[in-house]
């Protein structure tokens, strides 16, 4: 089978259910972001001491994959076999961030983004994160998505925040402080 169709060239795409849409359709900006994003997450787990995050990264990766395929289906009737993004996932994120706050020094200052190549990398994803959930925001405003996907997102951007300092804390990696002046 063939990777390249030819039916693109046009500037257009088509969505689950057939409609031919423009390459610059908020949908498809929506995502393409989250699509970019889990390329990070991708990067960040080739880092070294990516292995012991490997589980919770891959399991996002799949949410974004879950929340990717619904946006492509929006007004059409939701697929059987489309595995849809859970409560269970925001809960689960959730979790994992109050168990991080309590092994984490308390933030006092703006830090850097930075530290480990790991944590760099999941700062990375995480500003990534915050422009799909501009992005869909964006798409909200006009064409109504499930409140789930947005309140996961934001979770999401937090909990990347969360896993980074962790790495750095770990490693006796230091934060750097911003100096406002």
């Amino acid at each position: 089978m063939k990777i390249y169709t030819k039916t693109g060239d046009t500037g257009e795409t088509s969505l689950y259910g057939g409609e031919r849409v423009p390459k610059n359709d908020l949908r498809l900006e929506v995502y393409g972001t989250l699509d970019e994003l889990n390329a990070c997450l991708g990067l960040a787990l080739t880092k070294e001491g990516a292995k012991e995050y490997q589980s919770i990264i891959l399991d996002i990766q799949n949410d974004l994959f879950a929340v990717g395929s619904e946006l492509a289906s929006l007004g059409k009737p939701t697929p059987a076999n489309l595995k849809l993004l859970s409560d269970d996932a925001l809960i689960k994120l959730e979790q994992m961030m109050d168990e991080l706050t309590k092994t984490l020094p308390p933030l006092t200052n703006f830090i850097l983004p930075g530290g480990t190549a790991l944590a760099a990398y999941l700062h990375l994803a995480r500003t990534v994160c915050r422009r799909a959930e501009r992005v869909c925001v964006k798409l909200n405003q006009v064409q109504k998505i499930r409140p789930l996907i947005m309140c996961y997102l934001n979770r999401l951007s937090d909990f990347l925040f969360l896993l980074a300092r962790q790495i750095n804390h770990q490693t006796v990696t230091p934060e750097i402080i911003w100096q406002g002046k």
